[in-house]
C-alpha cells in the first residue's frame, strides 16, 4: 500500500513529502489511517538534531485514526475503530507496568532507540529504502502500522483532531501535575513554559485544585492562552527575574510545585530555585541530550527540596485517556481551546515554522 508521509532523511532538513510502501500488519498488528497528527516540539527537536532517533524515519507521534486492517491475533481492535496511538508500547507485566508506569516498560524504549518494530524490522520503505518508525507510532503517515498493544480505541463521536491532542500534549502535561507531582488542593504552583504541553500542566493543576498555578513565559501570546487554561498569575519572563516575582507572589516562601515545560537548563534552575521548603520540581519539556543543570545540594538536604522528572504525564494511557475523554465532554478539559490550526500534511514544514514562531499553541496536519 503507498501513503503518503512526511519523512526525515537527516537532521537539520526540512521533512520531506514522499509515497512511501506500507506492509501489511503482521500478527498481533494494526494498520492505522491517520486522520490529525499533532504538530509537538519533540519531533521539532529531532529534526534540528538536538534529540537523537535513528533516521531516515517517519516522524510524528501524536494523532488519531481508523483501523484498517489488523494481523492475524488481533482482538483489542477491529476495523472501522477509531483509536488514539500511545508512543509508548508496554508489555503489561514488567515491574514498571505493574507499577503504573508503563511509558518506562523496555519494549516501548526498545522501539523508540531502534526505530523497529518489536520483531526488529521496520513496516515503511521508500525506493527501496527501509524506512523507520518514530516512537513507534509515525503518525505524518497517512496509513501506519502498530502493534495491537500501542493503540487504544476511542469513542466514534470523538472529533478526530482533538482526540490526536490527547496522545501527547494533554496526557503528558495534565498528567504531570495529577500523576506524578499529585498536586493538593489550596497549593501553590509556578509553570515554566506556556506552549503546548504547559497549559496542559496549568489545566492538571486546575484540575487538582491549586489556589495559585503561575505561568511563566517570553511571549505574551502565551501568557494570554495560560489565563484561558487557568492561571491566576503570569511572569513575562522577557523583562523580569521569574524567580524573584514567583518569591514576591508567594510571599518570599516559594512555590509547592514548580513544572519546567520548556527543556531548557536556565529554566530548570529556575523552577528548583522558587521552591518552598519541601517543593518539587518537575522536569517535563525534552533538554537536548547534551543538556547539563548544575544544582547545589545544600536545598535538598536543608529544604527538603526534590528535582525530578515525568515521562507521558507519568501517567497509564488505557485507563488515563478515557478518564480525559470524560472531561472533555463534561466541559472541564479544554481541548477546543488547544487546537489553533490545522494543516494539510503538504504543509507541515510550515506547521512547524508556525509553531517555532509562536504563531500556534497546537496544530494538527491532516491528509
Amino acid at each position: 500500500m503507498k501513503s503518503r508521509a512526511a519523512v526525515l532523511f537527516e537532521p537539520g532538513k526540512r521533512l520531506e513529502i514522499c509515497d512511501v510502501d506500507v506492509m501489511d500488519p503482521k500478527a498481533g498488528e494494526v494498520r492505522v489511517q491517520i486522520m490529525a497528527a499533532g504538530v509537538c516540539h519533540t519531533d521539532l527537536s529531532v529534526m534540528n538534531g538536538s534529540l537523537k532517533a535513528p533516521l531516515p524515519a517517519i516522524l510524528g507521534h501524536e494523532g488519531a485514526g481508523i483501523v484498517r486492517d489488523v494481523g492475524p491475533g488481533v482482538t483489542a481492535v477491529k476495523p472501522g475503530d477509531h483509536v488514539i496511538p500511545l508512543w509508548r508500547l508496554s508489555c503489561g507485566a514488567c515491574e514498571y507496568c505493574n507499577d503504573r508506569r508503563p511509558a518506562l516498560c523496555g519494549e516501548g524504549t526498545e522501539i523508540r532507540s531502534s526505530g523497529r518494530l518489536i520483531d526488529g524490522s521496520s513496516r515503511f520503505s521508500f525506493g527501496g529504502q527501509e524506512i523507520l518508525h518514530f516512537a513507534g507510532v509515525s503518525s505524518f503517515s497517512e496509513y501506519t502500522v502498530l502493534p495491537e498493544g500501542a493503540v487504544l480505541k476511542i469513542p466514534k463521536d470523538l472529533p478526530f483532531k482533538q482526540a490526536a491532542l490527547m496522545g501527547c500534549a494533554v496526557i503528558t502535561g495534565v498528567g504531570a501535575a495529577v500523576n506524578a507531582a499529585q498536586v493538593k488542593p489550596g497549593r501553590t504552583v509556578a509553570v515554566f513554559g506556556a506552549g503546548g504541553v504547559g497549559v496542559n500542566v496549568i489545566q492538571g493543576a486546575a484540575l487538582a485544585g491549586a489556589k495559585m498555578i503561575i505561568a511563566i513565559d517570553r511571549d505574551t501570546r502565551r501568557l494570554d492562552d495560560a489565563l484561558i487554561f487557568g492561571a491566576t498569575h503570569i511572569i513575562d519572563a522577557s523583562d523580569s527575574d521569574p524567580v524573584a516575582v514567583v518569591r514576591q507572589l508567594t510571599g518570599g516562601r516559594g512555590v509547592n510545585y514548580a513544572f519546567e515545560a520548556v527543556g531548557l537548563p536556565v529554566t530548570i534552575q529556575q523552577a528548583y530555585d522558587c521552591l518552598a521548603k519541601r517543593g518539587v520540581a518537575m522536569t517535563v519539556g525534552i533538554a537536548p541530550t547534551a543538556t547539563e543543570v548544575t544544582i547545589s545540594p545544600v536545598g535538598l538536604v536543608y529544604e527538603e527540596r526534590v528535582l525530578t522528572g515525568s515521562l507521558y504525564g507519568s501517567a497509564a494511557p488505557k485507563t488515563d485517556i478515557p478518564m480525559m475523554i470524560e472531561l472533555y465532554r463534561n466541559g472541564r478539559l479544554k481541548l477546543d481551546e488547544l487546537l489553533t490550526r490545522s494543516y494539510p500534511i503538504e504543509e507541515i514544514n510550515e506547521a512547524y515554522k508556525a509553531m517555532k514562531s509562536g504563531e500556534t499553541l497546537r496544530s494538527v496536519v491532516t491528509f
